[in-house]
């Protein structure tokens, strides 16, 4: 067991790659805190994860709300122990419209959730690393942290800065000494809630033509899934990826190879 006795703090964790995450870390040992504005979901998850054996907890958290990290830190920290990991996984998609169109409003709710709220978990979880075991903070990127969308400017501009964020922050704790290694995974189309609920913005017409656009972009020709996703979490994580700091991880089937 890959991480057993240490506690994994995961954000985004009542659905799609952050569950997968959870439920991988509780498998390999973890105790994990699973951190979402979805409480009764994450609730559920946690149940879950205690009825297989394992320990987790469910806890109500923004993470574009600065004061919400102490909390939910802490209480984690007070119920399963020390912080080793913390994965800054929640997000949120644009609104997909026309750049000219975007508003203010929708660009600075995604830059609230996808980069603000990662920057406030890697602050608060150096302030709780920083003295303690060797650590490992994840940061949840996308392909559009490295490659540009048409329709999707906020959402590349948060992503794009989650990847300097974590570059720039692996660096730091370096030279500190601190004993904290910082990595960013790059995940391309995965079936999550979040993808598929483009249905409901685009209508299940223009969905199916954007999902063919997707699969003809992908070498391996189809969508990934979350295990996939969290899979490569994990290792982060774990020993295994111990000379590894400021590195990018991308799981995409190949749509960035191009």
């Amino acid at each position: 067991m890959k991480l057993l006795n240490r506690m994994a703090y995961v954000t985004g964790a009542a659905s799609g790659n952050g569950a997968a995450m959870a439920r991988q870390f509780a498998a390999e040992g973890a105790a994990v805190a699973l951190a979402d504005v979805q409480i009764e979901a994450a609730e559920q998850l946690a149940a879950s994860i205690r009825d297989g054996g394992g320990r987790a907890i469910a806890i109500e958290h923004d993470v574009g709300d600065e004061r919400a990290w102490a909390a939910g830190l802490d209480r984690a920290i007070g119920e399963l122990g020390p912080l080793r990991i913390m994965v800054n996984n929640a997000g949120v998609a644009g609104n997909g419209a026309p750049f000219e169109d975007e508003t203010l409003e929708n660009w600075r709710r995604v830059q609230r959730i996808n980069l603000d709220g990662v920057f406030l978990g890697c602050r608060e979880a150096v302030r709780r690393m920083k003295g303690g075991a060797p650590g490992s903070i994840i940061n949840i990127s996308s392909i559009l942290g490295l490659v540009g969308a048409g329709r999707a400017s906020a959402y590349s501009a948060s992503k794009g800065g989650v990847r300097l964020l974590t570059k720039s922050l692996a660096l730091y704790c370096q030279r500190q000494g601190y004993p904290i290694r910082v990595n960013s995974v790059h995940p391309g189309y995965i079936r999550t809630p979040m993808v598929e609920g483009q249905v409901d913005r685009l209508g299940s017409e223009a969905y199916g033509q954007l999902q063919q656009e997707i699969l003809a972009a992908t070498p391996m020709g189809r969508m990934g899934v979350a295990d996939e996703v969290a899979t490569t979490v994990v290792f982060l994580a774990s020993d295994d990826a111990s000379f590894m700091t400021g590195s990018e991880l991308v799981v995409d089937g190949g749509y960035t190879a191009r």
